[in-house]
């Protein structure tokens, strides 16, 4: 850069004689979790070609750049592996719709007989987000699941129900912290002990859930023990 001086011989802002410039065109957009802003934003995916400059003057092709992220908000750019993480809302979703499958599963395992089971799970199934949640829907939903799929109860986790648990809980396990994965399988835990003792499809169940959870088998069972002690 070159200093320009005034007429009164005074130094003004440095005129850049060398440089790069990027111009940016829109390729998509959509909503994402801002990491800048810490919230959901509005964003453009954008994909660039830099270009020499001289004076300020574009005059030679440097080659294609991005693509890129660019935030409504903060205008900040970032990778496009920012949209891997989902929205707030999005999130909440995805924990609320876990927990209702968990529920399920480890009623499946237990059986609807027990009154205060079928209550465990309809009060976690509120809590995570479906308030209208009963503890007749609950039961209405695991016989169905039941019926559809043949399946009988204190019998070993099958194939079918262990697919399901990995199907809502593997996307969601990478964007949780330990602790919450960790409140996930107590939960479950909970509803199985609270008509008595695991079954042996209930752990089962259970241990699924943890490795779905990718919860290391040493720290399920310490968890599952822990559940069984009063607080």
């Amino acid at each position: 850069m070159l200093p320009v001086r005034g007429r009164d011989g005074r130094a003004t802002r440095p005129v850049r004689i060398m440089g790069t410039r990027t111009a940016w065109t829109p390729v998509g957009d959509g909503e994402f979790f801002c990491p800048g802003c810490g919230g959901d934003r509005n964003y453009q995916r954008l994909t660039g070609r830099r270009r020499f400059t001289l004076l300020g003057v574009p005059v030679l092709p440097r080659g294609a750049t991005g693509p890129v992220v660019e935030c409504a908000a903060c205008r900040h750019h970032f990778g496009t592996d920012v949209l891997d993480h989902p929205t707030t809302s999005r999130f909440s979703a995805m924990l609320r719709d876990a927990v209702h499958t968990v529920a399920l599963a480890v009623l499946a395992a237990g059986g609807t007989g027990s009154r205060t089971s079928l209550e465990a799970a309809a009060g976690a199934v509120r809590g995570a987000g479906f308030p209208d949640c009963t503890e007749d829907q609950l039961a209405a939903l695991v016989d169905a699941l039941a019926a559809d799929t043949g399946r009988v109860f204190d019998q070993p986790c099958g194939a079918s129900l262990a697919i399901e648990l990995h199907e809502s809980l593997d996307p969601l396990a990478p964007h949780l912290a330990g602790p919450g994965r960790e409140s996930i399988l107590l939960q479950a835990a909970r509803i199985a002990l609270a008509d008595g003792p695991y079954t042996p499809a209930e752990r089962e169940v259970l241990i699924t859930i943890g490795a779905a959870l990718t919860i290391c088998s040493d720290d399920v069972t310490r968890l599952l023990a822990a559940a069984r002690t009063p607080s």
